[in-house]
């Protein structure tokens, strides 16, 4: 008896105690991973090049868009936030994919995207993943799964196509129109209120430049001077703001640049920005983060948290678009 009661004891011991130390831990190889973590395999192949390195490496559709959900939206998000997140990433995913008559990456005919984030979306692998979350990562991860498997193979179209599912990480105030940033007018990509994105930590922000720091970012502005009184040029003026206030051109010096250009020349989180001088500092009042186009990442996370469904955020962000299985 008490050699059963002891074969009892451990068998608890290792359930309870050993195995879910090595899955936080990390001890499962990849055909060791609890079912609940391991790839999928569902959805047509997608070709991606894993920056850094150029690897490129074929995964199912929503392998991928998993990784791409965890990477590009906080896990602590509300599920329904999640969902948009996951749909919205597959819908930019099916537009580049060449099976689907994308254009792929252009300076490599052997992969449809990229995970470089200046190029297309960020995407992170499990073991990064693991670094990135800790103790919490079988929570995270169960949630961002669970959000891309609840919406497995859907996207958004816009007339039968996917649609360019811009997003950002914060609007502070409405959204902005796509001709504002890019120049095409979109149908899709409308101004739209957004006021659920005030707990983002990102909601105001402000940057400080010296004069000198200004002119070696933007090489060919000319010397750059304080106004000492009245009457004597800023060295930093807001020309022209869009409809929703962001600024779309500004002058330096004796430079104009488009109000985008400006932002990432000296790195500001939007072009939602004010001008201010202290001492012989310029100072920035910058709202928002990002370029304020489409879905507002912190304004869905609001929404859910008032009861809207994914399908009601995205159809908000994107004007009358249709939400559909790729297989359509």
């Amino acid at each position: 008896m008490w050699r059963a009661l002891g074969g009892a004891v451990a068998f608890v011991f290792i359930c309870v105690i050993v195995v879910p130390a090595l899955v936080v831990g990390g001890a499962f190889g990849p055909g060791l991973m609890p079912l609940w973590a391991r790839p999928t395999g569902k959805g047509p192949i997608i070709r991606v090049r894993v920056e850094p390195g150029g690897k490129v490496q074929p995964m199912a559709l929503e392998d991928y868009v998993k990784g791409v959900v965890a990477a590009e939206m906080p896990a602590e998000f509300e599920l329904e936030a999640l969902k948009a997140q996951a749909v919205v990433a597959r819908t930019l995913a099916v537009r580049r994919m060449r099976a689907f008559g994308g254009s792929g990456l252009a300076d490599d005919p052997t992969a449809d995207v990229s995970t470089d984030p200046a190029r297309d979306q960020a995407w992170a692998s499990i073991e990064e993943l693991r670094q990135r979350w800790g103790a919490a990562f079988n929570v995270y991860w169960a949630k961002v799964g669970r959000a891309v498997a609840e919406t497995e193979g859907m996207i958004i179209t816009y007339n039968g196509l996917p649609i360019d599912a811009q997003f950002h990480s914060t609007s502070a105030g409405p959204t902005e129109n796509s001709e504002d940033v890019w120049s095409e007018k979109v149908p899709y990509l409308r101004s739209v209120p957004c006021d659920w994105d005030r707990e983002s930590p990102y909601y105001t922000s402000t940057a400080r430049f010296t004069l000198g720091q200004i002119e070696a970012k933007l090489p060919g502005s000319g010397p750059l001077t304080i106004p000492a009184a009245t009457g004597k040029a800023r060295p930093v003026t807001v020309i022209e703001r869009t409809a929703t206030g962001r600024v779309k051109t500004v002058r330096v010096g004796s430079k104009t640049l488009r109000g985008i250009d400006f932002r990432l020349a000296l790195g500001l989180k939007s072009t939602n920005f004010t001008v201010g001088f202290d001492g012989d500092e310029v100072v920035f009042q910058v709202k928002g983060y990002g370029h304020g186009v489409g879905l507002c990442q912190y304004g869905a996370n609001g929404l859910a948290k008032l009861g809207r469904s994914y399908e009601e955020i995205i159809k908000h962000y994107y004007t009358g678009v249709t939400i559909e299985k790729i297989a359509n």
